[in-house]
């Protein structure tokens, strides 16, 4: 990682020379959401614009060092006023990015905003950086000159921040800086701009001597937005395009007639020409059985595709996919769609100089917007031309949507084969030949259809399945708790990690539960499987548990229940589950397991242990009984509850997982999540490929002073008594400034529970940073909070706690129920 001060702005001379990127632009916004992201942040990140407006930008993109939870957290961190570094991202699909980033704090009138900037560092290390020269901006010139000293691989590159100090030229590189940043009024524009400059424009130092000024580039010039998505549209072409081919354009020659099918009727099966046979055409078919489709990942299978074909049918091979396969939404139906299509360029293989033009032409992760009413070929249809006219080539280049393909088109052989496959248009496939090769025929055609309609069928897999995965993701991620809640007593933490990118999602789950007297239910659960079904599974378990803990029930009766609902769901719903509840006020944990792995106590002294508690069997089995056992938790004590994901090793049991998990793992004075960081960073390693839920509970406990509690006999005059009770409390609190209104709502709640008793009420307040009070009788029924007429006499009580208490509640207990309420402390 690199490492600069807060705004480096050090001055450069004019070179001449500047660095010519194409830049991902997005901004934070005061309230940390992301307020612009442009089509090169799509690009190199693989988020749609749509997808990330407006959500919050903490945990976008999760940093793959495992320093900090997220890059746009750490780059927030970092910028004070501004900084450039080096810094890896994880794309949307799970890889990563090694990006290289200047940031700008800026100041707007509803605060501080960030400003972010990055480019895409690998191909700049392995030699495909381009440059402009004097005035003359050429998006597309290369460095590729022979005596070039950027040619060789692994060039040492950095982002930096610097002054400009020919003024020429910072002009220059302001305007260009300018048309990139978000669209926003000409005004507010000219005060970014006005902040960026003495922070120092963005600067690229290679190896170590050279400082080239950033120029950005943006593909066609800066382009017009498309009036519908804010897109732009293929059809944008400036100058600056136009100066890669300089002088008049060639007389068109005689176009080469592409090879089309008749409408509705197979591609025609012509007798093999010489120097290619039947034999070669079914062991290249015999090696798309064999290569390609060994995972359910998208890329992987389009890139396995195009190495089969490169370089044994074709030089060059690129594979073009319908963005929404990426998005949630379905691809469309129709071979001939209308409207502007977004396609992502996914793979790409040719046997050509790795960094050389081709790849600098068509980088892996393009987003093409493609006019589909525009396109030639459309999606949907096959196209051969056996040699590519020099005098066409820009016109073909810029109908198959990729302008900077023009110049390496001519004289080159071509197949472009839709991708199709279960009736769905998936994307194309491109096949090139060199001049020097035999160029493609009828019968490369009709090869090229059976290559490409085989590996369509395994595209369309990875589809599926990626589709069956994000539902699964979906549903999972809904049902589970956001954030833990604040209970008093107890500190709360917990984290979900999901498996590698080609396990499906698990049935793992977690939860945190306040009950009455304080106590809170802690619960770990594991469905055993994976996939939709799974997840599904787990939402009926998790949505019973949580109902079943508002009964108060003890923790083995619960789990007994939980097992009748899986038999009533169906035999083949499994799970394990550890159910335990925390008591304050009396230090103690009451807990059963079914099935689980047992859970770590981490005493207050440092010792940790793995919980002797009876197993059990998993929820679904039947027949086994579940047991409670009660153990004694000291203040600073530790309960660390996990699935068999955190701890499990290949080729190992759980137990050396479970050794790792209690072996000095917790340290004195640490907050819940940063005792979760250190697990999972100590514990759990990423050839894991289960999912990992983890609840870590730190019991500090309820002092005996901040609790009182009473028992008042079933008579009326105990409302008074439950009056002056609490009237003498609060003040010895010092809580003088709520009595009156806590005496009127103990009151009511007291004169309820005296009708509705049959033997006991109780009467208990608690200081816990608010003012809780629990009022307790024996009658199952919970009261109803009902509209009195003018002319009742009752039915007000529920009334006035509702409406002057800041919350109020009622749940069952195993006998009876609970009726509370809290008031904020006075100050």
């Amino acid at each position: 990682m690199t490492r600069l001060p807060a705004a480096t702005t050090s001055p450069i001379a004019t070179t001449g020379f500047s660095a010519l990127l194409r830049l991902a632009v997005l901004c934070v916004d005061p309230d940390g959401r992301i307020s612009y992201w442009n089509r090169g942040a799509e690009e190199l990140f693989g988020h749609r614009w749509e997808g990330v407006f407006g959500r919050p930008a903490s945990g976008l993109l999760p940093n793959p060092t495992g320093e900090r939870q997220d890059t746009l957290d750490q780059l927030d961190d970092l910028t004070h006023p501004a900084w450039a570094g080096a810094l890896a991202a994880t794309e949307r699909d799970g890889g990563v990015r090694d990006a290289l980033w200047w940031s700008y704090r800026i100041m707007e009138p509803a605060g501080r905003s960030l400003l972010l900037l990055a480019a895409n560092a690998k191909p700049l290390r392995t030699g495909a950086l381009r440059i402009a020269l004097g005035d003359r901006m050429l998006p597309y010139a290369a460095a590729d000159a022979p005596d070039s000293p950027l040619r060789h691989e692994n060039v040492r590159v950095g982002a930096r921040l610097a002054t400009v100090s020919d003024a020429a030229h910072a002009d220059q590189l302001g305007a260009r800086l300018g048309a990139v940043l978000p669209r926003v009024s000409a005004g507010r524009l000219e005060r970014i701009m006005r902040q960026i400059v003495p922070y120092g424009y963005p600067v690229l130092e290679v190896e170590g001597n050279v400082t080239l000024p950033v120029l950005p580039y943006e593909q066609g010039g800066r382009p017009v937005t498309h009036p519908a998505n804010g897109h732009p549209p293929r059809t944008a072409r400036t100058a600056e395009r136009k100066e890669l081919l300089p002088g008049p354009r060639p007389s068109p020659a005689q176009a080469s007639q592409p090879y089309q099918p008749a409408p509705g009727s197979a591609m025609p099966h012509p007798a093999p020409s010489p120097g290619h046979t039947l034999d070669e055409q079914l062991a290249l078919l015999r090696e798309i059985g064999t290569k390609v489709g060994s995972t359910l990942d998208l890329g992987t299978t389009a890139r396995e595709l195009c190495s089969v074909t490169v370089p044994r049918f074709a030089d060059y091979a690129a594979i073009l996919i319908v963005d929404q396969l990426f998005s949630d939404t379905d691809p469309p139906k129709d071979d001939r769609p209308s409207g502007l299509i977004t396609a992502r360029r996914v793979a790409v293989a040719h046997n050509g100089r790795p960094g050389g033009p081709w790849d600098t032409a068509l980088p892996e992760g393009e987003l093409l917007p493609l006019a589909a009413n525009e396109i030639t070929p459309r999606l949907g249809e096959p196209l051969l031309i056996p040699v590519i006219d020099p005098a066409l080539a820009e016109d073909i280049a810029t109908d198959l949507g990729v302008p900077a393909l023009g110049p390496l088109l001519p004289e080159h052989s071509m197949i472009v084969v839709p991708l199709t496959a279960r009736g769905t248009v998936l994307g194309r496939m491109c096949l090139l030949r060199r001049p020097g090769r035999r160029p493609f025929d009828a019968t490369d055609a009709v090869t090229a259809g059976e290559v490409v309609a085989r590996g369509a069928v395994h595209l369309d897999n990875a589809r599926l399945h990626r589709l069956e995965s994000r539902a699964a993701v979906t549903l999972q991620r809904s049902m589970m708790p956001t954030r833990p809640p604040k209970i008093p007593g107890v500190r709360i933490a917990h984290h979900y990690r999901p498996g590698d990118r080609q396990a499906q999602v698990g049935g793992d789950w977690f939860d945190a539960i306040q009950l009455p007297g304080g106590r809170v239910a802690l619960i770990v659960g594991d469905v055993m499987g994976h996939g939709l079904l799974s997840a599904a599974v787990m939402g009926q378990f998790r949505t019973a548990v949580i109902t079943m803990a508002a009964l108060d029930l003890p923790p083995a009766q619960l789990l007994r229940h939980l097992d009748n609902l899986a038999h009533r769901l169906g035999a083949e719903h499994l799970a394990t589950c550890v159910y335990a509840v925390y008591d304050p006020i009396h230090r103690k944990l009451t807990i059963a397991n079914a099935g689980h792995i047992p859970p770590v106590l981490a005493r207050h002294d440092g010792r940790s242990e793995l919980l002797e508690i009876p197993k059990g069997a998993p929820i679904g089995v039947g027949g086994v009984p579940f047991e409670t056992v009660e153990i004694p938790v000291p203040d600073g004590s530790w309960l660390v509850l996990c699935t068999d994901g955190l701890v499990e090793v290949r080729g190992q049991g759980i137990d050396a997982g479970l050794a790792a998990l209690c072996s000095n793992v917790i340290e004195p004075d640490q907050t819940p999540e940063d005792v979760c960081e250190q697990i999972l960073s100590r514990v759990h390693s990423d050839d894991r490929g289960d999912d990992v839920a983890l609840l870590v509970a730190n019991f500090q406990g309820i002092p005996s002073d901040d609790v009182v509690e009473w028992k008042l006999e079933l008579n009326r005059s105990e409302v008074r008594r439950a009056r002056e009770l609490t009237r003498d409390q609060l003040t010895r609190w010092g809580l003088t400034g709520i009595v009156e209104l806590t005496e009127l709502l103990v009151s009511e709640l007291v004169t309820n529970a005296l009708r509705a008793a049959s033997h006991a009420v109780s009467l208990r307040l608690m200081r816990v940073g608010t003012l809780l009070v629990e009022v307790t009788d024996d009658d199952h029924n919970l009261p109803q909070l009902r509209r009195a007429d003018a002319h009742d006499e009752e039915g007000r009580g529920l009334t006035l706690v509702s409406h002057l208490s800041r919350r109020w509640g009622t749940s069952r207990k195993a006998v009876g129920k609970v009726v509370w309420f809290e008031l904020p402390l006075p100050g």
